[in-house]
């Protein structure tokens, strides 16, 4: 089985071209992140994507109007809701806007899986990722944080999930063995600097996730 690869936060032509074989590439509409990017750039980023690849409008508790413009702009395949959305949110977005949704989950510990059974249906795929480093939430992703793969391994879950947090070039294939994740998501583990994305470390980490 060939393990399914998000390259996220993208935000440069260069960032694109590494992203080509990727099976999805994010796009952040979060004025926090170093990573953020209004609409019309991600679109215009994206149109140099193949089709193949999946664009993914990731977001955070935005309103409808916000959606409207990313979706305007971008034209994603899916929305990654990264904030607080609760199942209904997800629900309405999901069949407002006609497109496949991600909830992203903060995970600490084998509990916080729970959170999950409350979002099946609402929903196409998961993302579970590591809680924040601060309680604040100040930025909710992309923090180079992990948590214990192994809370995953063996869940039988409603919808197919992606294993994101403090994942890199070197740990990747350590964490899909101890999780049994399908598919894989990446952000600061191949960057540069914040919000900088690295074309070697973006090549290096499919090679690791696929190998």
């Amino acid at each position: 089985m060939t393990v399914a690869v998000k390259i996220c936060g993208i935000n440069s032509p260069e960032a694109v071209a590494a992203a080509a074989d990727a099976d999805f590439a994010g796009f952040v509409f979060f004025p926090r992140s170093p990573r953020h990017v209004a609409p019309a750039m991600a679109g215009a980023l994206a149109a140099a994507l193949p089709a193949q690849v999946r664009r993914v409008a990731v977001t955070v508790d935005a309103d409808d109007d916000q959606i409207a413009a990313i979706v305007d702009g971008l034209r994603p395949d899916m929305i990654q809701l990264h904030g607080r959305e609760t199942p209904a949110r997800a629900a309405d977005l999901r069949a407002r806007f006609g497109l496949a949704a991600i909830k992203a989950l903060p995970v600490g510990a084998p509990s916080d899986l729970e959170a999950a059974s409350a979002y099946a249906g609402t929903v196409d795929w998961f993302l579970f990722d590591a809680r924040p480093p601060v309680r604040d939430d100040a930025l909710p992703g992309g923090n180079a944080v992990s948590f214990d793969w192994t809370i995953l391994t063996g869940r039988s879950l409603a919808h197919p999930w992606l294993l994101s947090g403090g994942l890199d070039p070197g740990n990747v294939a350590a964490a899909i063995a101890a999780s049994g994740a399908i598919a894989v998501d990446v952000s600061s583990g191949v960057e540069a600097s914040p919000g900088r994305k690295d074309p070697a470390r973006i090549a290096a980490f499919l090679r690791a996730a696929r190998g």
